[in-house]
């Protein structure tokens, strides 16, 4: 089950308070005062976990909470502090505070850490109060109390290409043939119904990372279809894979297909559409002739145009090689 939001609850632990306490020993009557400091609450941090991919482990707790701090002892003894509450999370989740509505942070590179809400400090013991003309304080400071938090976190999957498209653009089949992702595969709308991420390989020792999006529909920025919920996840991407069908189940015109999801783009964030794209117009083993890719040529000719068969693999290594020069530019020799 993906799930890329949650609502939730931190407490930082408390500090343990300061302790009230005078040195006792034979043959010292008056051994002053001795009272040990309380220990710190833990801090509740927040560490991007590679190994985690969802926020899934959210939905069933939605209470978190450090240990507190122990209080301080006689003898100047220190209370222990609490533990630092770690809370795995997938990288790229971002954690706003919801009662001031600011973002926290962006946990957007594996091993990131940041303290989300701090432990309370330990209380003083009465020694620290001792004074020449008070010889005998009989007072500790309580210990502070941790923070507390509402946060919403959001995941925004962190990849180097996106894939949009219409729903059975072939964006799953695509994502099958270059990675070792298995997403679900069907000739009916709307078979993708999370976002898939995967590797493809590249000779070389060469990566790049997809993120196929459920597939888009005309409105989807108003919450028709299912691509609206998952569009914030190719924000991050660096470049975006157009994938059109050539051969629509439902007879529509490619090239009105591309421009309609174009307009959701740049109604979602004009800054994800003005992101770098590639065009793909998938499922050429079904052509016949060349006329649907001329057309489709002719009707969009400011835009580069690869020709690719996700089902057959034809055109689609020059693809990938054309994504990883465009992820990684040759350096200017000037």
């Amino acid at each position: 089950m993906f799930v890329d939001e949650a609502v939730i609850h931190v407490k930082a632990g408390d500090g343990g308070a300061g302790c009230v306490s005078f040195r006792r020993e034979k043959f010292v009557p008056k051994g002053g005062p001795d009272g040990g400091d309380g220990g710190s609450g833990g801090d509740v941090i927040f560490v991007a976990d590679p190994n985690k991919n969802t926020l899934l482990d959210f939905m069933g707790r939605h209470h978190w909470k450090a240990p507190r701090g122990e209080a301080g002892m006689g003898k100047k003894m220190y209370g222990e502090s609490g533990d630092d509450l770690l809370i795995p999370v997938p990288p790229g989740t971002i954690v706003f505070d919801t009662d001031h509505d600011v973002r926290l942070a962006d946990l957007d590179e594996p091993g990131k850490r940041v303290v989300i809400a701090r432990g309370g400090r330990g209380g003083r013991g009465n020694w620290h109060f001792k004074s020449p003309t008070n010889q005998a304080p009989r007072y500790a400071e309580p210990g502070g109390e941790g923070q507390e938090r509402n946060l919403r976190l959001e995941l925004k999957l962190i990849a180097d290409v996106g894939l949009v498209g219409m729903p059975n653009a072939g964006k799953s089949t695509l994502l099958s043939v270059i990675s070792a992702a298995r997403p679900k595969i069907a000739d009916y709308p709307f078979t993708t119904l999370e976002p898939q991420l995967g590797i493809a390989e590249l000779t070389g020792d060469r990566r790049i990372v997809f993120a196929d999006i459920p597939g888009l529909i005309e409105g989807a920025q108003h919450g028709a279809g299912l691509g609206h919920a998952f569009l914030r996840h190719i924000e991050r991407t660096q470049t975006i894979v157009h994938l059109l069908d050539l051969f629509p189940l439902d007879g529509s015109d490619p090239a009105a297909n591309y421009r309609k999801i174009r307009g959701e783009l740049e109604a979602f964030s004009p800054e994800l559409a003005n992101k770098r794209e590639i065009i793909a117009a998938n499922k050429l083993d079904l052509a016949t002739d060349d006329s649907a890719l001329e057309k489709l040529m002719d009707e969009l000719p400011e835009r580069e145009i690869f020709a690719i068969s996700g089902a057959t693999r034809q055109g689609v290594e020059p693809l990938l090689e054309e994504i990883w020069r465009m992820l990684h530019p040759p350096a200017d020799p000037s």
